[in-house]
């Protein structure tokens, strides 16, 4: 059942609600054309597939379930292949096992399992792809943490390991000395490539830039750490194409959650990463009003995740209880809020929990709620 009425805006600032889609909780979305891919928080759904073609009444096509004990709340789609994390949640079903689910949806109406990846531990979390192959944060026999794993999906039914890459000390079965043991485990978020590099958050052990010219063999270029120093750990790492301002910018996103220890709500950083051996912070960004006084506040008050697809110098946010933040950042040295959408928080809810937004070609912005709900939001409206 869908809705777009003034109920559900709570405050929209140069941006207009297009419709509300009544669905589980979302961790993901994505668009393959006109049609939507929603990965879902918590089983039995696992991701749902929309015709939006006509954006003010998107129709249910087909839903993808999961068992209990697991989750696939990740997706993304290019060239008729969708392929969803299947990541432990809870307890149930251990035979299912964690991994990747590589789908055929050439018809999106009836999506068909073609093969699943499968690994070792709890699974996938998240990851990029381009049509041929996959970037992946799954965990792996021996290894403490999640990793950096390359797969080629040339023949979708015979996924192949052609790379991989960790932080010295995570490969303990192979006898590497693991020196974090008074400090929080390292995990790989996930890697998002860009010409012949890999950009990977690593939780609270930073991010890393990767030379792929060999996807057999990445090289470290460099890394940036802020934390303990800050308490929040490192979620997203999105380069710009082409040059801002003279500068080549990253914009690095630390996630509201898992903090070491309370505080206030967690922000992005931009980085200038012309020097790409010594990237350097230039800016941050918080939506004004939310940190009046530095005060430790609740986890998923503040900062989530980039749209990992935008245009220009124009990129929409999930954060978190602060709903769609657009920032213009024309100017990486004074990031700038030029829209902004709230919903009404969903039924049952204290406040709204935006996890994931994506863009379409026709510019208009999909923002799910980890508990509740997808807005298809038009920006700047005539």
């Amino acid at each position: 059942m869908n809705s777009a009425t003034t109920e559900i805006t709570r405050r929209a600032r140069n941006s207009r609600l297009v419709a509300h889609i009544d669905c589980p909780g979302g961790g993901q979305v994505w668009v393959d054309g006109t049609t939507l891919f929603i990965a879902h928080m918590r089983p039995p759904a696992g991701t749902s597939i929309y015709d939006v073609a006509d954006p003010a009444n998107p129709r249910l096509l087909a839903m993808v379930e999961m068992p209990p004990g697991w989750h696939s709340h990740k997706v993304r789609v290019q060239d008729g292949i969708m392929i969803v994390n299947h990541e432990r949640l809870g307890q149930g079903n251990p035979e299912f096992g964690g991994g990747l689910g590589i789908y055929d949806v050439s018809n999106p109406s009836a999506p068909k399992l073609i093969t699943k990846w499968g690994t070792a531990g709890s699974g996938v979390h998240r990851y990029d792809f381009d049509g041929r192959y996959a970037y992946l944060s799954p965990t792996a026999e021996g290894f403490v943490g999640n990793i950096v794993k390359i797969l080629d999906l040339a023949d979708p039914a015979r996924p192949a390991e052609v790379g991989a890459w960790w932080i010295p000390g995570q490969n303990v079965a192979a006898g590497e000395e693991y020196p974090w043991d008074d400090y929080v485990k390292p995990r790989c978020h996930h890697p998002l490539r860009m010409g012949d590099r890999l950009y990977v958050s690593y939780w609270h052990h930073g991010f890393f830039i990767l030379d792929i010219a060999d996807l057999a063999n990445p090289k470290l270029v460099s890394a940036v750490n802020s934390s303990p120093a800050h308490p929040h750990p490192t979620h997203t790492c999105l380069p710009f194409p082409g040059m801002v301002k003279g500068r080549r910018i990253m914009v690095v996103a630390d996630e509201d959650v898992a903090k070491l220890r309370p505080s206030p709500p967690s922000f992005t950083w931009i980085y200038d990463i012309s020097d790409e051996r010594q990237p350097m912070p230039i800016a941050t960004f918080q939506v004004p009003g939310i940190d009046p006084d530095g005060a430790p506040q609740p986890p998923m008050t503040g900062c989530h995740q980039p749209s990992e697809r935008f245009s220009g110098t124009t990129l929409p946010f999930a954060w978190f209880a602060q709903g769609l933040r657009v920032l213009d950042l024309s100017d990486p040295f004074v990031p700038t809020e030029v829209a902004s959408f709230e919903p009404v928080p969903p039924t049952g809810c204290d406040r709204v929990s935006s996890n994931d937004v994506t863009m379409d070609a026709r510019g208009l912005c999909y923002l799910t709620d980890r508990q509740h709900g997808t807005y298809i939001v038009e920006l700047f409206p005539s």
